[in-house]
């Protein structure tokens, strides 16, 4: 016969459609509760610099910093979002059908934008290095404002239709019968067919662009390096050009290998998982790890596309320092 202990339900009182608490590890549960604790601090921290730096001071107005700006933005709401989680520790959902919907909607529209920015970052970088002449002309504020704002606005409505399928579901899932569910779960069922749409238009399209601008970057990059190369040997001793050649050359590979490499990492997981069943099923409770990856990408954002600036080094000492509340501090000179 089981004990109470063994059968402790997410609510007590509703004896049969309660859902039973997943007995885990002390340890494994305060790790856990560490971790999203220390994300949920980090995350919006780091972001909220990058925020405070491009918004502050008038040097840093640029193209690129817009975009990396509308990045921070929805990885500084990414951090946010770690309360229902943090809610979540015990493997229970307290917080009913509505809210599991708009966790699952405001969690798919971070994403979707981060995803956005990314290739609006890729673009940026492709017509700045393979188009320098054109540049100024092609990557105006104003285009770069009506792209960032598209992004939001696309990303809200798409997931909007999409959330429509969900309530379809969630109406449906209240029928034990079907799906075994149980009061305390918060689960989204998605159609395959509308599962693999998704799939398609959030990452297969939007990675593929990706990859294709940034091995487009890289082999220009590489062919630049090679032609300064061959200019520096008429003038230069051979041996020490070749070193900083390959030096050049290891540095773009690097760069870029780590910018996809670590966005692939974080991403794949959830979207790969998508595909595993005729009608698959995300349970918050199972998709913790997932979950973390969406988190931990946006605290890798901050360092991948900010910390190896000058300026993102500059300004958050003087941030730190409260320097920016002193008048004129917006002028500073930050490149």
């Amino acid at each position: 016969m089981e004990t109470s202990e063994e059968t402790e339900l997410c609510f007590p009182q509703l004896l049969n459609v309660s859902c039973v608490k997943p007995k885990r590890p002390h340890f494994e549960t305060m790790l856990t509760y560490v971790l999203l604790l220390s994300m949920s601090l980090i995350i919006p921290f780091l972001n909220l610099l990058i925020i405070i730096s491009i918004f502050h001071f008038k040097q840093l107005h640029t193209t690129t910093n817009l975009v990396i700006l509308s990045l921070a933005v929805s990885d500084f709401f990414m951090g946010l979002l770690l309360m229902f989680p943090i809610l979540f520790i015990d493997g229970c959902w307290y917080l009913g059908d509505i809210m599991c919907t708009v966790f699952q909607y405001l969690l798919f529209i971070i994403t979707s934008t981060s995803v956005g920015n990314m290739v609006l970052i890729s673009v940026d970088r492709y017509v700045a290095i393979c188009e320098p002449m054109h540049y100024s002309t092609i990557i105006t504020q104003r285009r770069v404002k009506v792209c960032v704002y598209l992004c939001w606005i696309c990303s809200m409505t798409y997931q909007f239709l999409l959330s429509t399928s969900w309530n379809i579901h969630l109406s449906v899932i209240k029928q034990p019968s079907k799906y075994n569910s149980c009061f305390g779960e918060c689960i989204i069922f998605i159609n395959y067919i509308v599962g693999f749409v998704d799939l398609f238009i959030s990452f297969i399209a939007p990675i593929t662009v990706i990859v294709v601008l940034y091995m487009r970057v890289f082999v220009v990059a590489v062919s630049q390096a090679r032609a300064m190369r061959s200019h520096i040997t008429a003038v230069t001793l051979q041996g020490s050009v070749k070193v900083s050649a390959k030096k050049s050359e290891l540095k773009a590979a690097r760069t870029l290998g780590v910018v996809v490499v670590v966005f692939l990492m974080c991403l794949c997981p959830y979207y790969c998982a998508s595909l595993t069943g005729q009608d698959n099923s995300m349970n918050v409770s199972s998709a913790v790890f997932v979950i973390w990856l969406y988190y931990f990408n946006s605290c890798l954002n901050p360092m991948i596309y900010a910390f190896f600036y000058p300026w993102f080094r500059k300004s958050v000492k003087l941030i730190i320092t409260l320097k920016i509340l002193q008048p004129g501090s917006c002028e500073t000179n930050m490149l």
